[in-house]
């Protein structure tokens, strides 16, 4: 059990745990669609794979350079209403906006045409995307001090943020649903639009509800202006190499990449085995059984394995809640070999509880320790603070996992022998297939666990850090 109570003003009020709750709703929401619309791309609008594929990677690049701009943007903001909140709500407006317009695609013109569109498109979505979600992250490592405090507020947002993971998986169903759409491009085009406003909607909240840090504490701000950008370049890539020497931020990476890389390469791996051998290759009867599984492993995330993990940090620690959460999730994977029973389908739903406290406790616990980071920075690099920095970095880990994932997932289903033409798997490559989806995951997860067993920076060491930063800033 923690030896430390919460002081009252280190707690965080539920409306502000809503709104940022609300904000990481909208973090999963728009990816999750934009994952799930990218698909028609190839059906609605009769895109060349091979483009589509150019279309899914080539913005991620663009992404990658553009977070840890607006990360040191962010940090270094000196405004009236803050360094996190001005941006997190323009953000907000432009993603809803310029997400409904990137689907706006037109079957009728050539692939040339929606090829150029869709990519300039993207740049921009992204750049708006950018512009909402980093200062976000950054915002959730400043809301509160307290150790515990802040697993409590993660856990809080992830679990409203697996709403969406419970509503993406039907916007497959929704699309292809010819009783609602005429076909499948006027499906992605209307459904754009009401993702886009509901995001616009929920993404605004963060800014008007939560409250920042204090910034007349904050200090040693850069200067931000286009005469200054040669400046601000090199003091970025100062920020950044001072964060790559922070240990306990690094292990916090290597851990994330490792157990979301495992978890995201055989994502799709569970679709393919309910249609090929739980069904035999039929997807009139496969039907909605691979959308409710998702569906489910969302739900218990939400409501059973964060509040689980929650509470398990606040009696062992995050270090011990992360080694146990994963684990079970170990344990879980390896349930699959008998919960995937074509004798009985109902079985698929029993190694759900376990597998989510991978990826359940992952980030609840993660986002939580690297707010306890970003004050170890501050103690042995001084100011400015860099919340935004460090969750540009962190996220940029996240996204190369989940672009390296994509890649060795469709090598490793070429290895395996599946035949994407095929409408029956034969026998070895279902075999083979199966033992990847398990073996994979739990030889990541083990790896994390490795990786995370001499994680040092405790709940004892975050306290003494806390109160040496807090008598350094004058603070009361």
């Amino acid at each position: 059990m923690s030896k430390y109570q919460t002081k009252a003003k280190d707690r965080v009020p539920l409306l502000q745990k809503a709104a940022f709750g609300a904000g990481h709703l909208v973090n999963n929401l728009l990816p999750g669609a934009l994952g799930v619309f990218m698909f028609f791309l190839l059906t609605a609008f009769g895109m060349d794979p091979f483009l589509a594929g150019l279309l899914g990677g080539l913005p991620r690049i663009y992404d990658a350079i553009t977070d840890p701009i607006m990360g040191f943007v962010s940090d270094n903001t000196n405004s009236r209403w803050g360094r996190r909140r001005p941006y997190i709500f323009i953000g907000a407006i432009l993603c809803g906006i310029l997400f409904a317009l990137l689907w706006q695609l037109d079957e009728t013109r050539s692939q040339s045409y929606n090829f150029w569109y869709f990519l300039l498109m993207s740049l921009v979505y992204l750049t708006a995307n950018t512009i909402f979600s980093t200062p976000l992250i950054g915002l959730g490592y400043e809301m509160s001090s307290d150790y515990n405090e802040r697993t409590r507020l993660m856990a809080f947002s992830q679990t409203i943020g697996q709403i969406a993971w419970m509503v993406v998986p039907w916007f497959w169903v929704l699309i292809a649903n010819p009783n609602l759409f005429e076909n499948q491009a006027v499906g992605v085009r209307k459904l754009s639009v009401l993702v886009g406003g509901i995001c616009m909607l929920l993404g605004i909240l963060p800014a008007i509800f939560c409250k920042e840090m204090d910034q007349s504490n904050l200090q040693n701000r850069a200067e931000l202006s286009f005469s200054n950008i040669a400046a601000n370049l090199k003091g970025l890539f100062q920020n950044i190499v001072k964060i790559t020497k922070n240990k306990p931020f690094m292990k916090l990476c290597g851990a994330t990449f490792l157990v979301f890389n495992g978890f995201q390469m055989v994502a799709s791996f569970s679709y393919f085995i309910i249609v090929f051998y739980l069904f035999k290759g039929d997807y009139g009867m496969a039907g909605s059984w691979p959308a409710w599984f998702s569906t489910v492993s969302a739900f218990a995330t939400a409501f059973l394995v964060i509040p689980i993990i929650s509470a398990m940090a606040t009696r062992l620690g995050k270090r011990r809640a992360f080694i146990i959460s994963t684990l079970i999730s170990i344990i879980g994977y390896g349930l699959k070999w008998w919960g995937f029973n074509p004798s009985n389908p109902w079985m698929i739903f029993l190694p759900i509880p376990f597998m989510a406290f991978g990826i359940g406790g992952l980030f609840t616990l993660m986002m939580s320790m690297t707010a306890d980071v970003c004050d170890l920075d501050e103690l042995n690099n001084g100011m400015p603070r860099k919340e935004g920095t460090f969750g540009a970095i962190y996220w940029w880990m996240v996204k190369l996992g989940q672009g390296l994932a994509l890649v060795l997932g469709g090598w490793v289903l070429k290895v395996v022998g599946f035949d994407q033409t095929a409408a029956i798997q034969t026998s070895e490559t279902i075999t083979n297939l199966r033992l990847a989806d398990i073996i994979i995951p739990m030889g990541t997860a083990a790896l994390a666990i490795l990786v995370m067993w001499k994680y040092d920076l405790t709940e004892d060491r975050a306290k003494e850090i806390k109160e040496v930063l807090v008598s350094r800033r004058g603070e009361l």
